[in-house]
């Protein structure tokens, strides 16, 4: 009866809350609450549990519990925990023996009770159901039809960006010739990784700085070739947003919840005062407890539809600026990367159909996408072993001009791009 009329029944405390023991009621710690609100920006900004603990611990923040030390179970704790959007959810572990206390989590065996807007929010409803939706596509173990599986991870600015134009499946980081002076770093196809190349023959590993100079010249292209027909998009797709606003179905929904919640405490003061009897309360609290079920679903879609059309206004709005005062990216910015594409198209076929790894496609969160070929974008190769045996003493000017007459059929070349000369061997 008290979880149901909200009182908390066992709380154990909790990270930016302080508890009345009087009063039986939680208050906001605006200290603590920092650390809840920084785990909640870095976890939306595409952070992992893992760097999130990392990071507190550098900080020199404190554990719920005291400790120096972050686990990345404990962040994912509170990213999972309904209290800092405002609710309650009472009856999460219930004891199976009372004289040995053994408790067990809660999968249907017993009661649970929920109550929205029962304390001070430190997250918005907003901001937290985003985080759920980003951890339940974290967690969720999806396979492709080639077996790899699918995952989320915004740790690079490619991460979860890339798509194969040949299998379909995601790009792996990884880093070649470490420690070495031909170190670079490169996006590879999963599925040539993990089941070779056989399975997907025409895909090729791309350096990370070619698909940085790649996207600058996409960028390019989109803010001074299209900027008509792009501007004429972003208008009529705003319009759409504008007219399909789901503010006026929450504010309905909101009134049924409130009513039927007043309705459930109104029975339970029935049931308690004998007015109705055990039966007929259980039965009438079924029906209305479905009903508020059904509601709130609603609204929870309803409340996921309108963050997604105020992300969007807000990304259109960016890019509107962006284009209208033409601004040139001298070098690779991820956050405008990240705020107006939608995802890259590694590899994929030309209009005879011939397979052709070096074609790039950037597909823009607008719809408009654009080809280029990331051969032009390569950067200068480390061909470190030339430059070795050019400077090497029996190989000097006088020596290899000798060669040159000597022999015809090699020539002089400054392939290496320096002013000095290497020997070719025509072909």
């Amino acid at each position: 009866m008290k979880m149901q009329r909200g009182e908390l029944v066992g709380f154990q405390g909790c990270l930016g809350y302080d508890y009345n023991t009087e009063t039986k009621s939680i208050s906001v710690n605006e200290k603590e609450a920092e650390i809840v609100r920084y785990i909640f920006d870095r976890y939306l900004g595409g952070m992992g549990c893992g760097i999130i603990a990392r990071e507190l611990g550098e900080l020199g923040y404190k554990t719920p519990r005291g400790y120096d030390k972050w686990c990345d179970t404990t962040v994912m704790g509170i990213i999972k925990n309904e209290k800092y959007k405002g609710d309650i959810r009472q009856g999460k572990t219930f004891t199976v023996d009372p004289i040995s206390k053994r408790r067990l989590d809660n999968f249907g065996e017993e009661d649970q009770f929920y109550m929205s807007g029962h304390h001070e929010p430190i997250i918005s409803v907003e901001d937290f159901e985003a985080a759920q939706q980003i951890r339940m596509k974290r967690a969720a173990n999806r396979f492709k039809p080639n077996g790899t599986r699918e995952k989320y991870s915004r740790k690079y600015a490619f991460s979860s960006m890339l798509e194969c134009g040949f299998c379909g499946s995601g790009y792996s980081r990884r880093s070649w010739h470490a420690g070495s002076n031909y170190h670079k770093i490169i996006w590879q196809c999963i599925t040539a990784i993990r089941m070779g190349k056989k399975e997907c023959m025409h895909s090729k590993a791309i350096q990370e700085t070619t698909l940085e100079n790649a996207f600058l010249e996409s960028y390019k292209l989109l803010c001074y070739n299209n900027s008509d027909v792009l501007m004429e998009m972003l208008e009529r797709i705003e319009a759409t947003l504008c007219s399909t606003d789901s503010s006026k179905e929450i504010a309905r929904l909101d009134k049924q919840i409130d009513a039927l919640e007043k309705k459930k405490e109104k029975l339970l003061d029935m049931h308690l005062e004998d007015v109705i009897d055990k039966e007929t309360y259980e039965k009438k609290l079924s029906d209305v407890t479905g009903k508020l079920e059904k509601f709130n679903n609603e609204k929870f879609e309803f409340l996921n539809s309108a963050e997604r059309t105020k992300k969007i206004k807000t990304r259109l709005n960016n890019f509107r600026k962006v284009i209208s005062e033409h601004e040139i990216l001298e070098t690779f910015d991820r956050y405008v990367f990240e705020s107006i594409v939608d995802k890259v198209i590694v590899g994929g076929y030309d209009e005879e159909g011939n397979p052709d790894p070096k074609m790039l496609t950037f597909i823009y969160k607008t719809g408009f996408t654009n080809e280029i070929n990331s051969e032009n974008h390569k950067p200068e190769r480390k061909n470190g072993r030339a430059k070795e045996f050019m400077n090497l003493p029996s190989f000097a000017n006088e020596t290899r001009e000798k060669l040159a007459k000597i022999l015809p059929s090699f020539q002089l070349s400054d392939t290496c791009g320096d002013g000095g000369t290497f020997v070719s061997k025509e072909i």
